[in-house]
């Protein structure tokens, strides 16, 4: 069906929809069936194209209209509509532009609108951007004219409905067994973890699945500005989410407040989605005062850069000596686990790093490598290979014997 003719019915739709009392899915499916009668297309129409209309009719004024279809499929891990120029999908870290888009900005709009509604939180003119989150837990990131130029541009990053476990990461050779179980030892001993990473290269999929093996005992805060972990195992767990300002500028509660406030919730651990900006000075309070086993994420190109970024976000927020930043970072976290994509798309830790002691001669935060992934070349399917080579052994092991972890076994 052309795009009029659909959306003359669309609006008859709604105004027949207008003013009625909540209706149940299969009153309006009922309500779409008579309208299709009364057009007469039923005379003329094939059964699997009216099948599809009435589906199409449906998730226009009930759900995310032409998106759901990309929404209910497992394999989309990502959707970007790019206003009314075209849709893009990524399936198996593949961009490709589907072959549906939306014809008028009036019809994304309403998709708009009926995202931020659902989240209890505003998108217009005067607030062009925000982020909101969809019911099965996906990320939404939109952004308004007159900011975005070409209409109305919606970012949907999708999660699995099962978090990835990390026997899961072992198979698709995003990581291997040795660093695993390293890993894990690191995690029940307590060690102050960071992984960072570029866009999409998988930092909050590896923390979540590092997570997995906090002892399940201890009682875990974790902080977001969307709620994206599937912590599992953990009966003591606390969430917080972020809030954005209301219409008129205020109530906003920060990852900053969020850090604070957890405090005083007696936490064993502290988890923090995502460190941007000032708050990673109170991170770094909490990581020295007695939070052992606290994980977090940023981007960063590599490990090194992850440490320059800390000291910039920490600057934001306080203005400290230069000295005394890198003495706070280099005391509060242990591990840097370094993720990203390579040009096959595949996914993989890159690098592991210990964070030493700040040097007062040299100014600098002190650091090894513990493992480096080293590339290797392609195989038949062209995809890249290499090794996860082991570099140099732990330094900092008291955290282990306090443990009572045994690093060798």
């Amino acid at each position: 069906m052309d795009e009029q003719r659909f959306s003359s019915m669309r609006k008859k739709l709604l105004e027949n929809l207008e003013g009625c009392r909540e209706l149940q899915d299969d009153e309006i499916y009922q309500n779409i069936d008579d309208l299709i009668l009364e057009s007469g297309m039923e005379y003329y129409i094939r059964l699997a194209d009216r099948t599809d209309l009435r589906k199409d009719l449906f998730n226009s004024v009930r759900r995310l209209d032409i998106l759901q279809e990309l929404i209910d499929d497992n394999s989309v891990t990502e959707i970007m509509v790019n206003g009314t120029e075209g849709i893009y999908v990524e399936r198996g870290g593949r961009l490709k532009r589907w072959d549906k888009c939306f014809y008028t900005k009036e019809r994304l709009e309403d998709i708009a609108q009926q995202i931020v509604g659902r989240c209890n939180r505003i998108v217009n003119e005067s607030v062009p951007i925000v982020d909101a989150r969809l019911a099965n837990g996906a990320r939404v990131n939109i952004v308004m004219p007159p900011v975005a130029l070409n209409g109305p541009v919606i970012t949907i990053r999708r999660f699995p409905d099962q978090p990835i476990l990390m026997d899961q990461l072992v198979r698709w050779g995003t990581v291997t067994q040795e660093v695993v179980d390293f890993l894990e030892k690191l995690v029940r001993a307590g060690y102050n973890i960071f992984i960072s990473g570029g866009t999409g290269s998988g930092k909050t999929t590896f923390m979540n699945a590092l997570s997995n093996y906090i002892p399940g005992d201890e009682r875990i805060i974790t902080i977001e500005d969307n709620a994206e972990l599937q912590l599992q195992g953990v009966q003591n767990l606390v969430r917080m989410e972020a809030r954005n300002a209301n219409a008129e500028g205020d109530k906003e509660i920060t990852i900053r407040d969020l850090i604070r406030a957890s405090l005083r919730m007696r936490p064993d651990r502290i988890l923090v989605g995502e460190v941007r900006g000032s708050e990673a000075i109170d991170l770094l309070q909490a990581l020295n005062t007695g939070h052992d086993g606290s994980i977090s994420t940023g981007h960063a190109n590599s490990p090194q850069d992850m440490l320059s970024r800390l000291e910039t976000m920490v600057l934001m927020g306080m203005e400290l000596p230069l000295q005394a930043v890198r003495r706070q970072i280099a005391s509060g976290i242990d591990i840097i686990v370094h993720v990203g994509r390579l040009r096959d798309k595949t996914r993989k830790v890159l690098q592991i790093l210990e964070v030493l002691d700040f040097d007062s001669a040299a100014g600098e935060i002190q650091t090894q490598p513990l493992y480096e992934f080293e590339e290797e070349g392609r195989d038949i399917c062209e995809s890249v290979t290499g090794k996860l080579l082991k570099r140099q052994e732990l330094q900092n092991r008291q955290k282990l014997e306090r443990a009572g972890i045994c690093l060798e076994e």
